[in-house]
């Protein structure tokens, strides 16, 4: 079992920059997937960036690459994402997930996933 707590969301200008935080507890396994995934207000719920737990290999959703970072920290248990020049677009609450398995195809999509955070509110104003 695992569980999920993010930190770090927010109200900030659109360029503005934020730091989400994702703290795991419970045992996180070598080959994990530790995933962002983001749901704007009457919208689906959307992958953003996943990163291997052991490898530390990471793919981005193509509207991200260059502007968001995920990182982990092992030490910590803890998956950062750090968000530079954010977009009004992207005000969600962004939700933290654990998957069993990292692959470059299945770490993209929810079901990839069995763990997931409550989710954290990011706004980014215009």
């Amino acid at each position: 079992q695992v569980q999920l707590v993010e930190s770090g969301g927010g109200l900030v200008q659109a360029g503005g920059s934020l730091r989400l935080s994702c703290a795991a507890s419970g045992r996180i396994f070598r080959n994990y997937a530790m995933g962002w995934f983001r749901q704007a207000p009457g919208k689906e719920r959307e992958f953003v960036a996943t990163i291997n737990w052991s490898a530390g290999t990471t793919y981005y959703a193509d509207s991200v690459k260059g502007r968001f970072t995920i990182s982990r920290d092992k030490a910590k248990n803890t998956v950062y994402l750090q968000m530079n020049s954010l977009k009004p677009e992207e005000t969600a609450v962004y939700y933290c997930a654990a998957g069993p398995q990292y692959n470059d195809l299945v770490s993209r999509s929810i079901g990839g996933y069995d763990y997931w955070g409550q989710g954290t509110q990011v706004t980014v104003s215009s």
